[in-house]
């Protein structure tokens, strides 16, 4: 069967370039968008609920934009004033730049890695002695946190936020020839939303070694795993499942 439509589970891209607009140009495919999973904050009862004193921290670990915003709310509620002496450690320097939204960038320590916790961990190597804060999700991935014990890091892991399940009811009659997700969350969403799904032909795609493993622990075939060492891209293991598609037909 043809792939004709596709739903990505993230929110469309900004801007009119993106690599599926032209996959959807080229293979005249009808290709939508819909955030399946969505953030909450965690509230200022609530987090204090997990007795973490972030005053005694020397330094934060910010492994994405929305962990920057969370932190900096909770600040806010929690009345904690940042000091200038705080040392900011960012998965990336594009994390790293996103803190100019909340301090002077120039006259802060802010350090970043390439991209993996593990480049991280480098980059922390000379500021051993620091008391780092961890500012994360309910659903943080294992490695972080492990990579950081396996150095003998200080730290402490603060939830400042939830990922939670978008409400998808105005989907329940729409048909789609693949399904693409991208964190076992989107896959939890699919599933609370419609407890009666049924996949039949629908195809699902999944990103990443967590994602795919969602898709076969709640027992749903999955039809397409990237990256693959030929696509490291979503577009571009799609694309070469529609061309083997296509050949079928």
């Amino acid at each position: 069967m043809a792939i004709k439509t596709i739903l990505v589970s993230q929110p469309k891209p900004e801007g009119e370039k993106s690599p599926y607009y032209d996959l959807a140009e080229k293979y005249k495919l009808k290709i939508d968008f819909r955030p399946f999973i969505h953030v909450v904050g965690v509230d200022a009862q609530e987090f204090r609920f997990q007795k973490v004193n972030i005053p005694e921290h020397t330094a934060v670990i910010l492994t994405s934009k929305t962990a920057i915003d969370h932190f900096f709310r909770i600040a806010e509620e929690i009345r904690f004033e940042v000091p200038d002496s705080m040392k900011y450690f960012c998965i990336s320097e594009a994390v790293a730049l996103y803190l100019q939204k909340y301090v002077t960038y120039r006259k802060r320590k802010i350090f970043f890695g390439k991209q993996t916790i593990e480049d991280l961990v480098e980059v922390m190597k000379k500021h051993k002695g620091e008391k780092f804060l961890l500012p994360c999700t309910d659903i943080l991935r294992d490695k972080i946190p492990e990579t950081l014990e396996e150095h003998k890091y200080n730290f402490t892991k603060a939830i400042l936020y939830k990922t939670v399940a978008s409400d998808l009811s105005d989907l329940e009659d729409v048909y789609y020839d693949m399904l693409v997700f991208f964190s076992p969350g989107g896959i939890e969403s699919l599933l609370k939303n419609f407890p009666d799904f049924k996949q039949n032909n629908t195809k699902i795609a999944a990103f990443g070694p967590t994602t795919s493993n969602a898709v076969i622990k709640n027992n749903l075939r999955l039809d397409l795993h990237a990256p693959m060492p030929n696509a490291p891209s979503m577009t571009g293991a799609i694309e070469l499942f529609v061309k083997e598609e296509l050949k079928k037909k």
